[in-house]
C-alpha cells in the first residue's frame, strides 16, 4: 500500500487532518480527522510502501499495547483510510 499523492497531514488548531493539495481537490465537505496514533503512522509511512504489519510494528514501538489490539485497531483504520480514499494499493 502506498498514500496517494496530493494528500498531506496538516495540524490546524490542534487537530489532524489530511488535506488535499491543488485547487481542484477542495471539498470542504468532507474533512479526514486523524487521532495522535493515526497521524503519528501517517508521518512515518508517507510516501513509503507499508503494509498492515508495518503498521501494526510501528504501533507496537510506539505505544503500550498488546498485539491483537494493535492488529485489530491497524484493521480498521486502513479500512477508514480506504474509504477516504487517502491509500491505494
Amino acid at each position: 500500500m502506498k498514500t496517494k499523492k496530493g494528500f498531506k497531514l496538516r495540524t490546524v488548531c490542534g487537530e489532524h487532518i489530511i488535506v488535499a493539495e491543488g485547487i481542484e481537490n477542495i471539498d470542504f465537505s468532507r474533512i479526514i480527522n486523524m487521532n495522535e496514533s493515526a497521524a503519528y503512522l501517517w508521518n512515518k509511512v508517507q510516501g513509503t510502501d507499508f503494509t498492515a504489519d508495518t503498521l501494526v510494528d510501528l504501533i507496537l514501538e510506539e505505544y503500550e499495547v498488546d498485539e491483537a489490539t494493535a492488529r485489530r485497531d491497524i484493521d480498521q483504520l486502513l479500512n477508514d483510510w480506504r474509504e477516504a480514499g487517502i491509500i491505494e494499493a
